[in-house]
């Protein structure tokens, strides 16, 4: 229960279904810790994970009349998304921490606290399906009905035993018939705002984040140096200031006048420089990604054609998927594809099923 409208939701609709409920909520991070703050010191505004949040999905729990429990999993957030956030941004990649947030850590943390409990199921607020193949005797992932809601993009590293005790009660549900059991339950978030920003980061500047952060921890030393940036022929056309700062497929910021917008198309950490270049030079027809989890079926000896998607708001493409050795993939396009950025996670589709997906590494 992250004290949202959908989650809640979900709370309410499997407990009018008979359910017996125990409700759970993560406190993943101090948001008064002097690194989440404003230019006066005072904690940023946050509409995820925070302890108003907490505080929202207890009254939810008292209302619903289900036992509540909180875990402190403050410790294990900064190991397993924050600092890896960090150090992405660090090495010139721009990372996606909601999907190690919820395989690595809600999930998993879950997922043994039902155990230990003898729950049979972990529900949560994702719009999302799961459905069990009986004739290939295994789980599959589907995309939630709502197309513009699905959260199947965040959950492609869960593995066949999470899946199997995972369940999605809004996988068929809009956002308008979600608000609306939340009213009829008379829950206190039915009303709530939705969360559009990175927990941790909820004013949305990632460097001003990484800048805290690094200063908190006595670590300015490891904040990249401003430098060069050049063209495609590697001549210098103006200056950066570190490269975290920047992000493929970026036009603002880069203060170089010239005849044609100019774009991020490259981040070279090992040279410390900036490529930029007009908008086709984003075009990219393949790439590979790692640490890639096959969802729908074991890893294939044979390419699959899937519908892969880029980033979460990307329309998937049609793509021809090779399995590499060490978890890794090839993904070519049919057509070239904008901004496809290292650090992201890629999904592949087939229609609504998710085939499985990866960490994208380079072009």
């Amino acid at each position: 229960m992250s004290g949202g409208v959908d989650s809640s939701s979900a709370a309410a609709l499997l407990k009018e279904q008979g359910h017996e409920l125990v409700g759970f909520t993560m406190q993943l991070w101090n948001q008064r810790r002097g690194i989440s703050v404003d230019e006066n010191g005072d904690p940023l505004p946050s509409r995820c994970c925070s302890l108003d949040d907490v505080y929202d999905a207890r009254r939810v729990a008292e209302t619903l009349g289900m036992p509540f429990y909180v875990l402190n999993l403050e410790k294990d957030f900064e190991r397993d998304v924050v600092e890896p956030f960090v150090q992405s941004y660090l090495s010139g990649e721009t990372p996606i921490p909601c999907v190690a947030c919820n395989s690595r850590l809600k999930f998993a943390s879950l997922d043994k606290m039902a155990i230990s409990l003898g729950c049979d199921k972990v529900a949560t607020g994702h719009y999302a399906r799961v459905e069990y193949d009986e004739k290939a005797n295994r789980y599959r992932l589907f995309r939630g009905r709502n197309h513009w809601k699905d959260q199947s993009y965040f959950l492609w590293e869960l593995n066949q035993d999470q899946l199997s005790r995972s369940y999605f009660p809004l996988g068929e549900m809009l956002k308008s018939e979600v608000r609306d059991i939340a009213r009829e339950a008379n829950l206190y978030t039915a009303e709530k705002q939705e969360s559009q920003e990175i927990c941790f980061v909820p004013d949305g500047n990632y460097s001003g984040f990484i800048d805290r952060y690094l200063e908190h921890e006595n670590r300015l030393d490891e904040l990249p140096t401003g430098g060069e940036i050049v063209n495609s022929k590697g001549e210098k056309i103006g200056e950066h200031t570190g490269i975290h700062r920047y992000t493929i497929g970026q036009r603002r910021g880069l203060g170089i006048a010239h005849e044609k917008p100019l774009y991020v198309v490259q981040i070279e950490r090992a040279k410390n420089q900036i490529i930029a270049g007009e908008k086709e030079e984003l075009d990219c027809l393949e790439f590979t990604a790692k640490g890639v989890n096959w969802v729908a079926f074991d890893e294939p000896n044979e390419p699959v054609r899937a519908e892969v998607k880029v980033r979460y708001r990307h329309d998937p493409a049609n793509a021809t998927i090779y399995a590499l050795e060490n978890n890794r993939a090839r993904v070519v396009f049919d057509e070239p594809q904008r901004a496809i950025t290292p650090g992201q996670a890629t999904i592949f589709y087939h229609g609504e099923e998710v085939v499985g997906g990866g960490w994208i590494e380079k072009g």
